[in-house]
């Protein structure tokens, strides 16, 4: 016994001797949370207080769970195969697994991943003739999980209109199809394991009975139905052991309810919160920011990161001119980091938003450093981007097959695979391209013939419906011709924003539930044609599309290869580095601007903050850019109010380098960059980051017309100079943002 308790500090070794009684410990950044947790197990098996298999253990993902058995092994010289320590779902999995009849589920029934189960949903919405463009299939996934994961079925779901009467009604034939075929999906894993619980006596007194210890993991994390399956499965003689700290709670946006760890400190009458404070990662001015940056969140349980290692180095700030800029001060930085004998696997380069990853990689590539995304991909591999460059080589070379077959039928234009392989068998038979038989299919005659007229531009000209695009081979034959013909004279940067207007992909991830990440990206891509004519004075598309494709392939880090770490914020929880590259700190960006539209969200992105922050061990970097390229347009920013609400007295800040280009603005001061940020109120409506020009004529609600676009209403403004622009509401042709160097507006 004393063997496992020596290491312990005194409220660690409090947590893990605590009787038989339920408790929270609210957890610290590197406050030793899963050797607490893994400990209080072994404890209780080793004191005889508990048996392997009188216990259940759950966390968040399988590497935690494997981790934790890991460690028990190590501890105890027991078989832990048997024990129920495992993810909310794998535990629910077993679960109805042993009572599959009670359950209503058969014996072998099958689990759907996510693909699965949009495959299940185009099926039922094919069969039920449902519009794709009015009830897009993952828009009735998200409504399908989102209802599973409050613990609603399709009988329960409100139905307040037209709209969600149908989507009710997907759900309820999803509901029928998934029984008949004996499936279930991952939601539905959680609220079938509930409702077993809830409605069976017998099954549910049998696990109280055995499980007298249940032991949780990143509590901050459940979302409501996973507390109420946990409070189901607690009996009056179950002692709950909660483990999480609500300053790192950062997944709303799933589920996560933080609300959570007030209700189980009433329902299960914590007499005392146990709190570890004592931190073995970071050295003590990174711990002080964090600190008094977290304190400006309301309803905190509260607690105070301290340590023994000493102040440690001030946290450097750089102020960049531009993003660019940045993203070079990085690299160097990285370099003499490097060179003190960092490796670079323990630095890592941390963003709000995957966009943000574009120009980092590039300045990497750039500087033959080898790097990883972790928990995603890079930029240019990212699945909207090949859709996005794909297009693009269509309209560079129609006879590209690969780029066509890739978004031939994405978004989906009803085009199916018999179609394709007989256009695939007349292009093997005429020893042509897929793009000469479509033509010729099309037209009923030779594609060399010279007049290829489009007759139907997608989203303007003869269509009923604006911005609905044909459909099947003819429609995707015209919108390319379509393409063809108008960026024939557009600049590189004015042809990706064409295409991604026209070619139906904004539409489609804006549906997506998750589909925002995506649509940044397909932003950033308009960034990187602007950015690659400043620096390679090209303008050519083929040129583009090489470039793209040499930095998607090159300089890839091997398995074993020593390699920086580039990864969002949000993918860095749970993990830890001796440097970290905070970037991105401006208004908009982080905070993100939809944070205040979301009760909460300012709250939320400033605990997302704080885990940035308690990331770095020993060397810590923030960064902002003055000007970042944002749709192609350079947008002027301002200072996260994060950076300010950090002690000043624990920051350095670092003076940027003097910039001759002429599209760089002029650095400023720190005090000169606080001072242009607005004075906001966190509940209220927050003012726009951008610095407009005092003598612009243009206004927000200011009446204009356009003389392709027709009437309209200016609905915000930014930049300035050559740079100035305004995002106006056209009626039927949709909200645009408009350069007013070109746009040539009429004020009415």
């Amino acid at each position: 016994m004393p063997s496992l308790l020596t290491a312990l500090n005194p409220e660690q070794l409090e947590a893990v001797t605590l009787p038989h009684q339920s408790a929270l410990v609210l957890a610290g950044a590197g406050s030793g949370k899963t050797r607490v947790l893994t400990t209080r197990i072994a404890y209780l098996i080793q004191s005889g207080e508990a048996s392997p298999h009188g216990m259940l253990a759950v966390t968040f993902t399988n590497k935690a769970a494997k981790e934790m058995l890991t460690r028990i092994a190590a501890m105890l010289p027991i078989n832990t195969r048997g024990m129920w320590i495992g993810t909310f779902h794998g535990l629910c999995n077993r679960l109805l697994r042993a009572h599959h009849q009670d359950a209503g589920l058969p014996q072998t029934f099958q689990i759907l991943d996510s693909g699965d189960q949009l495959a299940v949903i185009k099926r039922i919405l094919k069969n039920l003739g449902a519009n794709d463009d009015k009830f897009p299939p993952r828009q009735v996934q998200w409504f399908i999980n989102n209802a599973k994961e409050e613990g609603l079925r399709a009988s329960q779901v409100e139905a307040y209109d037209d709209y969600t009467r149908k989507m009710v009604e997907f759900y309820a034939s999803y509901e029928q199809q998934c029984n008949k075929e004996g499936v279930v999906d991952f939601a539905e894993l959680l609220l079938r394991s509930y409702e077993l619980l809830m409605r069976n006596e017998i099954v549910r007194e049998h696990y109280r009975g055995r499980f007298l210890h249940i032991l949780v993991d990143e509590f901050q994390d459940t979302s409501r139905l996973q507390y109420k399956w946990l409070r189901l499965l607690a009996g009056p003689k179950t002692a709950v052991f909660a483990v999480g700290d609500d300053d790192q709670s950062i997944y709303a946006f799933r589920g996560a309810n933080t609300g959570n760890m007030r209700e189980f400190e009433q329902d299960f009458r914590i007499p005392r919160i146990i709190k570890l404070e004592q931190n073995y990662r970071s050295h003590g001015n990174i711990l002080d920011a964090a600190n008094t940056l977290i304190r400006n969140n309301n309803g905190r349980l509260g607690k105070n990161l301290w340590t023994s290692e000493g102040r440690g180095e001030p946290i450097r700030v750089y102020n960049a001119p531009t993003d660019f800029d940045e993203a070079a001060f990085i690299v160097e930085e990285v370099r003499s980091l490097r060179a003190e004998g960092v490796a670079l696997s323990q630095i890592a380069l941390l963003y709000r938003s995957n966009a943000q990853s574009r120009v980092l990689e590039h300045a990497l590539f750039n500087a033959s450093l080898p790097y990883r995304v972790y928990g995603g991909m890079r930029f240019f591999e990212r699945q909207e981007i090949k859709h996005a460059l794909a297009y693009l080589r269509m309209i560079a070379n129609p006879e590209d097959d690969n780029a066509l077959l890739r978004i031939v039928n994405f978004p989906a234009r009803g085009i199916g695979l018999r179609s394709l392989e007989q256009l695939q068998d007349e292009a093997r038979q005429q020893g042509g391209s897929l793009w000469d038989a479509m033509l010729k299919k099309c037209r009923g005659r030779e594609p060399s013939m010279p007049d290829l007229p489009n007759k139907f531009p997608a989203g303007t000209g003869e269509n009923k419906e604006p911005n609905r695009p044909r459909r099947g081979i003819e429609g995707f034959v015209a919108l390319i011709e379509s393409m063809r013909q108008v960026c024939e004279t557009l600049p590189l940067p004015e042809i990706v924003g064409h295409m991604l207007e026209h070619s139906g992909l904004v539409e489609h991830y804006r549906a997506e539930r998750e589909g925002a990440d995506r649509l940044e990206n397909l932003n950033e891509l308009i960034n990187a044609a602007t950015a690659f004519v400043h620096e390679a004075e090209e303008d050519g598309l083929a040129v583009f599309l090489n470039h793209a494709s040499l930095e998607a392939g090159e300089h890839q880090a091997g398995g074993g290869e020593d390699a920086l770490q580039l990864m969002t914020v949000h993918s860095a929880k749970g993990l830890e580095f001796h440097s970290v590259f905070l970037s991105g700190l401006e208004e908009g960006l982080f905070p993100h601007d939809n944070s205040r539209n979301e009760a909460g969200g300012l709250e939320e992105e400033r605990r997302l903050m704080y885990v940035a922050l308690t990331r770095a061990r020993r060397r810590l970097y923030l960064s902002f850019a003055q000007s970042r390229m944002l749709h192609g347009q350079t947008r002027y920013n301002i200072p996260s109010r994060f950076i300010e609400e950090i002690p000043q007295s624990v920051l350095k800040w670092l003076q940027p380098v003097q910039k001759t280009a002429p599209w760089r603005p002029e650095p400023v001061s720190p005090t000169q960059a606080f001072a242009a940020r607005p004075q906001i109120r966190e509940t209220g409506a927050r003012e726009t980051g951008t610095r407009e020009a005092a003598a612009s004529p243009w206004r927000v609600g200011q009446n204009v017309v356009h003389a392709r676009f027709g009437a309209g209403v200016i609905v915000n403004c930014e930049g300035r100079g050559a740079d100035a622009r305004v995002e106006v509401k056209f009626g039927r042709n949709g909200t645009k943002w408009l350069l007013l160097e070109y746009a040539k507006l009429t004020a009415v």
